[in-house]
């Protein structure tokens, strides 16, 4: 295998293979923030004096044309070659020469891969905020559409209060609103420019990491070197725990509309082709989209755990436990997007029962209701929760003509116009215009 870094001794094959592991197809998908990466640093190489304007030129133009190929699908680490950045490095010198070996001073692998993944991680957020608010307009829209559809509320299983389809649905909207803050709050870790901590102690080249950072779109750098090192673990486990809280959200909704779906509440139901039947069961219509969405939400609510496991306990620099974070992190984010994505293009196909609480089982809901009308009536409440309770018990009890609750948050004042605003704001905290227009300059043909 052909590592740029390799002493003259050779590795024992078996060592080889456990030590790389799954790493070289994982590394496929850093491929283009490698080349990013690459592009910032050589053009601050140039600007201290360590890589001259020809060079600068001829590495430039390499790269970008190998990011090219990495876009079309053109681009493979070869089976002899340990990892992405060796990859690149190995291609640029074979195309350009002399030029490409030069593009690696002042930096490590240990602070190329930390730019890579924070690069990588920044890209990724942008599709899981994409795709929340995607289901977060869903979930307002319906929320909007069926307000004045009834809907049983329960606590303990048990039929509780009147609540709806504006409500409910309002409801994962607004947990949407707080699980965008947490990432947020991972957007904002990960856009901090670790590049120039080399090896994790620095480098005695006077390195620009300013303009690195510039050229990056990052907000801000990681300064002290030691730190950048140690972020590593650290903002894989924080952005696992904004992934979380999404996806406990995603798995709540998915468990309520199996409840919901099953026919002895028989609240929703779905089109047919959007679920699955029984093999022997001819009338059987299972939401099986929804139970595969709670299962995987789960398991990627187990997400920070597992990453802690992997990194409590180590010490400060940098050890090859990390390596393993990708393969819990990495299929961790298609899968959240891919639930995100389907819990979105379901609820658009959703169908609401109508009358649902007309239905006799559901009277004593109104229990509540009842007594707030007598305390209206100046009764005081206790006396009020007693009255009623006997009428239930002795079979008098008749529920209220309608549903009257008006303060804030309630039925009848959803307030969804406040929880979208609150989204709304959270999003334009999201730097993703400007990180886009700095990927833009780097790639463009005269820069």
């Amino acid at each position: 295998m052909e590592k740029l870094w390799q002493k003259d001794k050779e590795v024992e094959k078996s060592v080889e293979k456990f030590t790389v592991g799954n790493d070289r197809e994982m590394d496929m998908q850093l491929a283009p923030f490698d080349v990013l990466g690459s592009l910032a640093h050589t053009r601050m190489l140039n600007e201290i004096g360590l890589m001259n304007d020809e060079d600068l030129k001829q590495v430039q133009d390499g790269l970008k044309v190998i990011f090219g190929e990495i876009q079309q699908g053109n681009f493979r680490i070869d089976d002899h070659v340990e990892d992405v950045h060796s990859q690149v490095e190995l291609l640029l010198t074979k195309r350009i020469g002399e030029a490409g070996k030069k593009i690696h001073s002042g930096r490590s692998r240990n602070d190329q891969v930390l730019v890579d993944l924070k690069l990588f991680f920044r890209h990724q957020i942008r599709e899981i905020v994409y795709n929340t608010e995607l289901l977060f307009d869903q979930l307002i829209s319906q929320s909007e559409q069926h307000k004045d559809k009834l809907l049983p509320g329960y606590t303990h299983l048990q039929i509780a209060m009147p609540s709806s389809f504006g409500l409910w649905f309002g409801a994962y909207a607004e947990s949407l609103a707080d699980d965008i803050e947490l990432m947020l709050a991972a957007w904002k870790i990960c856009n901090k420019n670790p590049l120039g901590s080399a090896a994790g102690y620095g480098s005695s080249f006077p390195l620009n990491r300013t303009l690195t950072t510039e050229l990056l779109g990052f907000d801000s750098l990681n300064y002290n070197v030691v730190y950048a090192q140690m972020g590593r673990g650290k903002t894989e486990r924080i952005l696992g725990q904004a992934m979380s809280s999404i996806a406990a959200t995603l798995a709540k909704m998915a468990m309520d509309v199996c409840l919901f779906i099953n026919q002895n509440f028989a609240f929703i139901s779905f089109p047919d082709e959007l679920t699955t039947g029984s093999s022997i069961m001819p009338h059987k219509k299972n939401p099986d989209v929804f139970e595969l969405i709670r299962s995987r939400c789960n398991k990627i609510q187990a997400l920070p755990n597992e990453i802690a496991m992997m990194t409590t306990n180590l010490p400060s620099g940098y050890h090859r436990d990390l390596q393993l974070l990708k393969e819990n992190l990495f299929p961790a984010i298609r899968s959240l997007n891919e639930c995100l994505e389907m819990s979105a293009f379901m609820l658009k196909n959703i169908r609401i029962s109508e009358d649902i609480l007309k239905d006799e089982k559901y009277a004593y809901l109104f229990s509540v209701d009842a007594v707030n009308e007598e305390v209206r009536k100046g009764i005081p409440f206790r006396e009020a929760y007693k009255s009623v309770g006997a009428r239930i018990e002795s079979g008098n009890f008749s529920a209220p003509k309608k549903v009257v609750h008006t303060h804030e948050g309630s039925i009848g004042n959803l307030c969804n116009l406040q929880i979208q605003e609150s989204f709304k704001r959270t999003l334009k905290q999201f730097s993703f215009e400007k990180v886009e227009a700095s990927v833009s300059s780097l790639l463009a043909k005269d820069a």
